[in-house]
């Protein structure tokens, strides 16, 4: 897959463009003024894979506590923020690696040009986040709507508000709950300039649906090569976006380690718990960080050798389960303690 090469941000440390590597996003839930509970929930999207975090920065006090968030987490923490241009110079002088804003509502230049200066100053790149809920009233009274030209016509006024403070370490969002709109618009703002672009879709709802209109949204513009870093924006714990992510990632090819989990869609022959099993064994692969291929098949006469490829696997019987590796039977357990079994083997791996 040929990607775009943008040019390239480091985020605390971490790089966002140039052909690097697709880095995973989330935004906590908690209540940034909370330091324990913020830094608590952090670690826990480390733990899953986050690479990058962010957190809403509402008013003063908030902007207060990154110094202290910061202190207890390990992945680069970026400030969301809206209206106040204090709020982004303070947490540029707590330590923040990146603030995303939208020129557009931080009001006067000279205001933009501030919290431009401080994030050069000290290294820190600016996210420009345009929204489909927030767009200007006269591009959507031009538009008739919040189309795709009008909101890669935002972004580029913006990109050209941070160009005229001389400011160029950007990073692009153009949000939309619409999957069609959203990926017409990323396609025009990436034919435009070589900035790069967080791509997601925004509002996309609860966890089925929201992952399967960000899995088209962001996969289809992945695939074209577009898109510099994602975040998969769920109605769920946070951590469930970064499974969601990395499982794109991974299907599309875009990230080697990891289990690969297939399972079959159950027929007339199965004779076991399938969908239980399958999901049980889902949900305890989550943490492993093997690059594997696991396989749970519902029938025992054909289920190893068609899922021969699998570093390890299930096959159903009549209640009870065959233990593969590479095709080969292991032994044969009672179904009961199947998913024990085969955990057994993917830790010997």
């Amino acid at each position: 897959m040929k990607r775009k090469i943008t040019r390239e941000v480091n985020v605390g440390g971490v790089a966002i463009g140039g052909g690097k590597q697709v880095v995973i996003q989330s935004m906590c839930n908690t209540d940034t003024r909370d330091i324990a509970a913020t830094t608590a929930q952090i670690l826990s999207l480390e733990d899953a894979g986050c690479e990058i975090i962010r957190v809403a920065v509402p008013d003063m006090e908030a902007a207060e506590a990154i110094a202290g968030i910061k202190r207890n987490i390990h992945i680069p923490l970026v400030a969301d923020i809206h209206f106040d241009y204090r709020l982004a110079l303070k947490c540029i002088e707590n330590g923040i690696d990146k603030v995303r804003i939208n020129p557009g509502n931080i009001g006067s230049r000279d205001r933009v040009k501030a919290v431009a200066d401080a994030a050069k100053a000290n290294g820190i790149p600016i996210r420009i986040g345009v929204n489909g809920g927030s767009l200007e009233k006269e591009l959507v009274a031009e538009y008739g709507g919040a189309t795709a030209e009008a909101l890669v016509r935002s972004a580029m006024a913006h990109v050209e508000i941070l160009d005229d403070v001389n400011f160029s370490d950007i990073v692009v969002s153009i949000k939309v709950s619409g999957v069609p709109v959203m990926i017409d618009a990323y396609r025009m703002f990436s034919e435009q300039c070589d900035i790069p672009l967080h791509v997601g879709v925004t509002e996309s709802g609860t966890e089925r649906m929201g992952t399967i209109k960000s899995s088209i949204g962001i996969g289809t513009l992945l695939s074209e090569g577009i898109g510099d870093t994602v975040r998969v924006s769920l109605t769920a714990d946070p951590v469930r976006e970064i499974y969601a992510a990395k499982d794109i990632l991974r299907t599309l090819g875009l990230r080697k380690s990891g289990v690969e989990f297939v399972s079959c869609p159950t027929c007339g022959r199965t004779q076991i718990d399938l969908i239980g099993i399958a999901r049980e064994i889902e949900e305890r692969l989550l943490n492993v960080d093997k690059n594997i291929k696991v396989a749970v098949m519902g029938c025992a006469v054909n289920g190893p050798g068609e899922a021969r490829d699998a570093d390890v696997g299930i096959a159903g019987g009549k209640g009870e389960c065959l233990i593969f590796k590479k095709g080969e039977i292991l032994r044969k357990v009672p179904e009961t303690v199947a998913v024990d079994e085969l955990m057994k083997e993917i830790k010997r791996l």
